[in-house]
This record gives C-alpha cells, structure tokens and sequence, in this order.
C-alpha cells in the first residue's frame, strides 16, 4: 500500500505540494474536488517518494484531497487552502497557550477561528536529514481549547490575529524545543558559513533541523516567526550576528528547493528580540545576544537581514510569573506585534508602523548629548536608561569599559538631550540605550512611538556608528 503524508496547501498564486510514501515504481494519481476541481497528472514512487504540484487555487474550500494508486486510495476531507507560517525556536515558543495571562478567555475563543489549523511536530532528534518526521504530537486539527490548551500561544496568537486581518485560513505549524541553541536548528551548511563546524561544539548540533524542520522543507510555506536566543546568551554569543542570519539564509534555501520554488526564495521571516529574565543580573548577555539578533544594526529589516520584521518584548518582564521571569506570560502584545511585522512586511501593507524610534542621528558636545529619532516619539523621564562610555581611546567600548547614566534632560517631537556630566574631562565614546537584561517594568521604558505602542529598541553607538541607515555617528 502506499504510505501518505499530505500537508497543508499553499495560498494562489503559490502552487500547493503534496507528497507521500510508497513501494517504487508505484504510479500515483491526485484530484482535488470542491469549489474547484482537479486532477494532476499521474507520477511514479522513486527512491520511495512521490510528489505532486497542483495548480494554483484561491484561499478558502473546504476541498477533498484523493490520492490513489492501483492498490491503494486515501481520501482527505475539510482541507482547506491558506498560508502556512512555521513557529520555531525555544521554551517561549513552546511556552503553551494554556499558560499565557487571561487563558481561559483566549481558549474560549478558540471555537470562533476553524479556519486557523495549528499542527505540531513531536520532540525528536536525528543525527541525519530526515525526509519525514519521526512522530506528529498534534496533526492538523479544528482549534478546540482542550487540544488548543497545549499549543504554542505565540503561535496560535499571531494565526489569529493575522486571520483577523487577512480573513483567509491560516496554517500554523509547531516545531520548536526548549532550552536549545541556536546551533541546534541550523544546518551544517549553515553552521559551516559562521566557522561553527570547526570549534569543539556538543553533539546535539542540527539534530532538530534534521529532525524537526528538514522534514517540513517540501512544503509551501508563507512564512516563518522564530523566538529563541535565550539559550545562547552565554553559548556561542559572539558568533549569534553570524548564526542567526546564516541559519534564516538556509532555511530559505531548503524550502524554496525542497518545494521546488513555490516557497519564496526570500520568504518573510519574523522574530521576537529577547524580553527578560533577572532584574538584578548586570551581565551583558541579554543585551548583546539583543543585538546580535539584528546581525548589529539594531533593527530589521536590514542589509543584511532583508524581508524580516522584529516584535521588541524587552519592555514586557513578568516578575512573577510562576514559570519563572524568563518566561513572560504576555503573549498577546508579543503577537501582536509580529502581526504588525507581518502586515508590513510579508503582506506589504502600507502605512503600518511596525518599528519602534531608532536613532537618525547622534550628536555629542561638552555637555550634552542630541538623539534624534526618525519618527515622533513619546519620552518619559530617566536618569538610567541611557550610558554613556567615558573614553579617550579609540578602541571601541565594551562590556568592561567605563560606562556611566547619561540622564535625559530635555525633549523634543522627535529628540532627547542627554547630559553627559558624569564623563568629568573624558571624552563620550560611545552611548547606549536599554543594555540591561532587565531594562525597565512592564510597558514602562521610557521611550516609545507616539501613539505609545512600540518601544524604542536597545541600540549601542560608537563614535563611527549609529542610525538606521548606518549613515550616521556618534559626533
């Protein structure tokens, strides 16, 4: 008999892939029927696979997918046509919906959204590429809260919101693992191109891409949102500016061949920048894996991360949260903040504010320092959020050099002036803003855009660099 594995379908003008298993040589034929009806030319099973492309169909059914051999038919009901976005990375990412602030409300919802389909991959490893995956937790299902209680809530979240905005079925596939590096969800294609195959590395290096996202690379995906780094804070930091991009890089790659070009080559991939985890720590991990997030710019998209967008969460701690602070049970404004990503970014949709202020320009006197933003901004008081590196050498500031409070002293529609006091008679090397694991309460850092909805992100300027342009310095 014939072995199937069917996925879900892809939105037009992206063509839909359906593949499965059987013996060799076995001839297979697809037919869709529904509000459109087709049938794909037959194929051959070689090296025990099959593979069909359908022609391109509009969002929507439900459809019935019929597979069939001389020996064996499969029949697959309520299929439904949308785009599919893959939910990576660690335990915020597994962190389930059952667990997030007003639970019980958000699984009530669930019932209103059965043209959401979350499926989830279960946790395995391989030390080799997988075509298959090893085992389903949760195949593709109606959302109901019982089963929806165990799904990711970032996941889920941004399917709904983006339902609400795209009014079309959205799929939504798991696969993500707590407590992994990044290193462990690349390729070593991808590792080769940071240097990381050549350092003394654990064991556990690609064993979930092999296992967990491989697997996946057949199909036609729309996009991608990722929340991982925590793991990585004090594993293989330095090379995070490099890891993180190579491994999105690869993995458009692997989908677009995989589902023989339907995947975008260059399909939109989201992120969540760290949030928190110990309000006393004074360690630097947090901060810098922040910004290596963002390959060093400070924000995305970028040159070097292009057709990405960033939810910022630093401004979003949970101090008792009993899945302990690094852990955040707000994964409503986490969503909601990636569907203003995606919105502007995978769907181009003009005129939506995605981004928080970031510098345009850094200027530096005696006695002060002018941040100008490249947007109106809301300004609180502070007299820590912003430091100021006291320096007359020119190599760059680091984690050991003489950073001291730069506070804020006067604002404008889309400046601040920072004192600089505290430098005495050296000279201002560099600035920062928000380099702390914990940098602020809930929804209290002080710099915002002006409708006091997206945080300004973590930046570190050095006198030849700042701006999002990169155009600009600290002068």
């Amino acid at each position: 008999c014939v072995l199937l594995l069917v996925r879900w379908e892809a939105k037009s003008p992206q063509r839909a892939v359906v593949w499965g298993y059987g013996p060799e040589g076995a001839k297979i034929t697809v037919s869709l029927s529904g509000p459109v009806n087709q049938e794909a030319s037959p194929v051959t099973v070689t090296k025990g696979i099959w593979k069909v492309t359908l022609d391109p169909v509009d969002a929507g059914g439900p459809y019935t997918v019929n597979v069939s051999s001389t020996n064996y038919t499969a029949i697959l009901k309520d299929v439904l046509f949308g785009d599919i976005w893959v939910c990576g990375g660690q335990s915020n990412m597994f962190f389930q919906t059952s667990q997030v602030f007003n639970a019980s409300e958000e699984l009530a919802l669930a019932a209103k959204y059965p043209h959401v389909r979350p499926f989830m991959a279960a946790l395995k490893e391989s030390e080799t590429e997988l075509p298959d995956l090893i085992e389903v937790k949760l195949p593709w299902f109606v959302a109901r809260a019982d089963v929806l209680s165990e799904f990711s809530a970032v996941c889920w979240l941004f399917g709904r919101y983006l339902y609400d905005t795209m009014k079309y079925p959205i799929g939504l596939v798991e696969s993500c693992w707590g407590g992994t590096p990044v290193e462990t969800w690349s390729s070593s294609r991808a590792l080769h191109m940071c240097d990381l195959d050549k350092l003394e590395v654990p064991h556990n290096n690609s064993l979930l891409w092999n296992a967990m996202i491989h697997p996946f690379v057949n199909m036609t995906i729309y996009g991608a949102i990722w929340y991982q780094g925590e793991a990585n804070t004090k594993y293989h930091q330095d090379k995070y500016n490099c890891s993180f991009p190579a491994m999105i890089d690869d993995w458009r790659m692997a989908f677009h061949q995989g589902s023989g070009g339907q995947t975008a080559a260059d399909f939109p991939f989201g992120f969540v920048q760290l949030s928190t985890n110990n309000k006393k720590n004074i360690d630097d991990g947090f901060p810098e894996l922040r910004w290596h997030q963002t390959a060093d710019f400070g924000f995305v998209p970028n040159a070097r991360m292009k057709k990405t967008f960033m939810a910022v969460a630093f401004d979003l701690p949970d101090e008792k949260s009993p899945y302990g602070t690094i852990h955040p049970r707000d994964k409503q404004d986490v969503a909601l903040r990636l569907l203003l990503g995606a919105r502007a970014v995978a769907y181009n949709q003009k005129d939506v504010l995605f981004q928080g202020p970031f510098p345009l320009q850094i200027e530096s006197s005696q006695m002060q320092i002018n941040v100008t933003y490249d947007q109106i901004v809301k300004v609180d008081s502070s007299t820590t959020i912003f430091e100021i590196c006291c320096s007359e050498t020119a190599a760059p500031c680091g984690s050991n050099s003489l950073w001291v409070p730069a506070s804020i002293m006067n604002r404008g529609p889309s400046n601040v002036q920072l004192s600089t006091s505290l430098c005495n008679s050296s000279s201002v090397a560099a600035l920062r803003y928000a380099w702390k694991d914990w940098p602020c309460n809930f929804k209290a850092c002080p710099i915002y855009d002006a409708s006091n909805t997206l945080p300004a992100p973590p930046f570190v300027a050095h006198r030849r660099t700042g701006g999002r342009n990169h155009e600009n310095e600290l002068k």
